[in-house]
């Protein structure tokens, strides 16, 4: 089953937002590191304090964050919160990643990474949209 999560960059305050959302929301909250997963053989050394992962949950409520980590891009208001579709199988994300293409503008085309099967696109509203599964193409 795919699940529908919203999900928030930040500029290197990733840990200190998501701390506050935990004490107004309470519950669980895991942070991962970029130099605490399989990302830190592929990231430079400036981002390895960066949080590559944050996830919080309470009851139904899921939010997922990271702080920014393309140097080649900047982070403007727009392009910080996206809609983020995970799990599921990867034909059911292929189908979706198709359907939402239309007319959008596909910054990462959906492919195997070393973490799983990822892409990204703004769609034809402007609405963008992140895609992510374990299982690979």
């Amino acid at each position: 089953m795919t699940n529908l999560t919203p999900y928030l960059l930040f500029d290197g305050t990733c840990r200190q937002a998501m701390e506050f959302y935990q004490s107004c929301f309470g519950e669980e909250l895991a942070l991962t590191k970029v130099k605490e997963s399989a990302a830190k053989d592929h990231m430079p050394a400036a981002q390895q304090d960066k949080i590559l992962n944050a996830k919080l949950r309470t009851g139904n409520l899921e939010i997922s964050a990271s702080d920014w980590l393309r140097p080649n891009r900047t982070p403007i208001r727009g392009n910080t919160v996206c809609l983020y579709l995970t799990g599921g199988t990867y034909q059911e994300l292929k189908i979706l990643f198709e359907r939402l293409s239309a007319g959008a503008d596909v910054t990462d085309p959906l492919k195997e990474q070393f973490f799983g099967t990822y892409g990204a696109l703004n769609d034809k509203f402007g609405i963008r949209w992140m895609f992510h599964t374990d299982q690979k193409a």
